[in-house]
């Protein structure tokens, strides 16, 4: 297929067939990062800025490293730094900046909608590296790949995420990709980290970890995202971690080919045991290398690499 989208804003209005294509395209990637020389010029005179109003270390040096690994040259902004913390308009620094000739603006807000509104200003490429509790679509399109390359196929399996659904871009997103792909997707945990009427998105609920862990070929943990919280929605984190962490006593429960996934930053003895974590079933580092080919990827994709 030929890729013909500006933008990369979300997962919901993509096509089976568009992300069946970036995941074949991060494919062919993949080997560049374990070469001598990690690097290719597919994007070689492009210009691509990092634009980060919230703070992230894995997502902004992912994107910044798979820029770099296509050659194309890096502009890094965060908040802090830019010129909206002198009252400027965030339509005025993104606008600013295209005028320095930047191709293509990776955009991340707390606030959703962000990038959807900040495309509508610019003739730049626009690429969602997070927004608010809305989508992270690199992220969903990472986890598909690394199940993909562990599985070897992705119709059919049965995916649990686990954890703070509510408040989580990244579980909004792995929804919409994963049903597309006719993967089995089922949502756990407590009522209040549970969106009402989320079954509408084609997934089923169950508020029971234990009850679902026997079934489950992947099982991917959220981390509690406290931060969105404006009130306590569940009694304790040692609560919580009791009834919806993962443990080494119920790791035995799973199949023994069962993927665990985190998309990071983990808090370690709450949503995760660190030998759970860290143990042979954890695919969470493959996750983080992963990230780099699928980037490389959307970037060349929407930055015109392939024209």
């Amino acid at each position: 297929m030929k890729w013909n989208r500006k933008h990369l804003l979300g997962l919901e209005d993509l096509s089976q067939e568009e992300i069946e294509y970036i995941l074949k395209t991060a494919e062919s990637f993949k080997d560049i990062s374990i070469r001598p020389i990690k690097k290719v010029p597919a994007l070689r005179g492009k210009t691509i800025a990092t634009v980060f109003f919230e703070p992230s270390t894995r997502t902004r040096t992912s994107f910044e490293l798979a820029a770099k690994r296509l050659s194309a040259d890096t502009l890094s902004i965060t908040a802090i730094a830019s010129s909206v913390v002198k009252g400027e308009s965030l339509k005025d620094t993104v606008r600013n900046l295209e005028a320095l000739k930047v191709d293509c603006m990776i955009v991340r807000h707390e606030c959703s909608g962000v990038p959807h509104l900040i495309s509508r200003y610019l003739e730049a490429s626009v690429v969602n590296a997070g927004d608010g509790s809305h989508e992270h679509p690199t992220q969903a399109l990472v986890d598909l790949f690394t199940i993909l390359e562990k599985k070897k196929t992705l119709e059919g399996l049965k995916v649990v995420i686990v954890g703070d659904i509510l408040h989580s871009r990244v579980a909004r997103s792995n929804i919409f990709g994963m049903t597309k792909l006719r993967m089995n997707v089922q949502v756990v945990g407590p009522r209040t980290l549970i969106p009402k009427e989320i079954e509408r998105l084609g997934v089923s609920v169950s508020h029971r970890l234990d009850d679902v862990i026997p079934e489950a070929d992947v099982l991917m943990f959220l981390r509690i995202q406290s931060e969105r919280q404006k009130k306590n929605l569940f009694p304790s984190l040692r609560e919580y971690s009791e009834n919806y962490g993962m443990s080494i006593q119920r790791l035995k429960n799973t199949k023994p080919d069962c993927l665990i996934m985190h998309p990071g930053p983990i808090n370690r003895g709450i949503e995760l045991a660190s030998e759970v974590a860290d143990g042979p079933q954890s695919v969470i580092l493959d996750q983080v290398t992963n990230g780099l080919a699928v980037r490389m990827a959307v970037l060349f994709l929407v930055a015109g690499g392939g024209e």
